[in-house]
């Protein structure tokens, strides 16, 4: 595995760019691990409404960046206090979603380090119950990325004031507050240290796992294009924002696997706009199912003769067929 030096970076929209640029261009025989830490920000999931998801106001008096990212799940509160990883491997449809095989190295360093975590839930990483790691992926069918959050001591009370929280989320985990189910992993150390001796341990408890660990710095050629992929994707309020689709139907629906929330505008019984928002991790593009509904009758037997022969689990995870045509064609659904 090669360890590849970040430089330093703390700008969000430059380190995601890095970090989708070494999925797509770096050499496929070798894996990856790369960390950064970002000044203030939130950070986007790849299917969700960034307008519904972030308090616009509070963001902006703040200067609290905002970036969109590759992979699926929701928002996180990223700043000086939290460090990322970014595992860069092969596919592998057998790591793909399961986040317990992906982050047990650094559950094992930090459980070496006092701390007592465990994978638990969907793809979150908590010590007694309390959240210190949300994890994501995304794949390009070649190369996949699986990457998270460690919260050694950020502010987590900004969390609460920069994102909006949907009363669904908290309500279905049974908490009154975020702050109530997430925690510093600080707190379950006995030795304060700063972020920088912190990733320094981690980087070290991971290379002890693998006897081929070599640390890579990218040549100026290549930063030549993260810096473009930058400033024409991440750096964009189209790649960020994007414009909120017209609608005169919305469905929302929490399923294990992770939020939909379906935006559909009807016209004289045809469905013109379909779109699909939420937290949910799935290996294909969304973009790919919306486009099947477009000019299609809003009738259950139409949409059941679009889905025939496509697979949802490949768009949102485990969820069944049938939920989703519900879910679409505006069925009731048990409480």
């Amino acid at each position: 595995m090669i360890f590849i030096e970040n430089e330093g970076v703390t700008n969000p929209h430059l380190n995601l760019a890095l970090e989708e640029y070494i999925v797509r261009n770096f050499s496929f025989d070798h894996d990856y691990l790369l960390f950064y830490i970002n000044e203030p920000s939130i950070i986007i999931g790849r299917n969700q409404n960034t307008l519904e998801e972030i308090n616009h106001e509070y963001v902006e008096e703040h200067n609290i960046k905002v970036v969109r990212r590759v992979s699926g799940g929701g928002a996180v509160y990223h700043d000086f206090g939290n460090l990322n990883f970014s595992f860069i491997t092969d596919h592998d449809i057998k790591s793909l979603n399961n986040f317990k095989k992906v982050t047990a190295p650094v559950v094992k360093v930090l459980n070496s380090m006092g701390v007592p975590a465990e994978m638990k839930g969907r793809n979150d990483v908590v010590a007694n119950d309390k959240k210190i790691s949300g994890n994501a992926q995304f794949s390009t069918g070649k190369r996949m990325v699986s990457h998270g959050t460690l919260l050694l001591d950020s502010d987590l009370s900004e969390v609460a004031n920069s994102l909006q929280v949907k009363m669904s989320k908290i309500e279905s985990k049974g908490h009154k507050s975020v702050r109530s189910r997430v925690a510093n992993i600080s707190e379950f150390m006995e030795e304060k240290i700063d972020i920088e001796t912190f990733r320094s341990k981690i980087l070290n408890g991971l290379y002890e796992e693998r006897d081929d660990f070599e640390t890579y710095r990218l040549t100026d050629e290549e930063w030549e294009g993260v810096h473009k992929l930058k400033e024409e994707k991440y750096d964009t309020w189209e790649w960020n924002y994007g414009s909120s689709p017209k609608f005169n139907i919305q469905r929302e629906r929490r399923f294990p696997a992770g939020t939909l929330d379906l935006r559909l505008f009807v016209e004289k019984g045809h469905i013109q706009n379909f779109k699909v928002f939420g937290d949910f991790f799935g290996r294909e593009p969304v973009e790919k199912l919306e486009e099947l509904f477009i000019g299609a009758r809003y009738e259950k037997s139409d949409i059941e003769d679009i889905l025939k022969n496509v697979d949802i689990e490949t768009y949102f995870g485990a969820i069944p067929k049938e939920d989703f045509i519900n879910l679409v064609y505006g069925a009731d659904e048990e409480e």
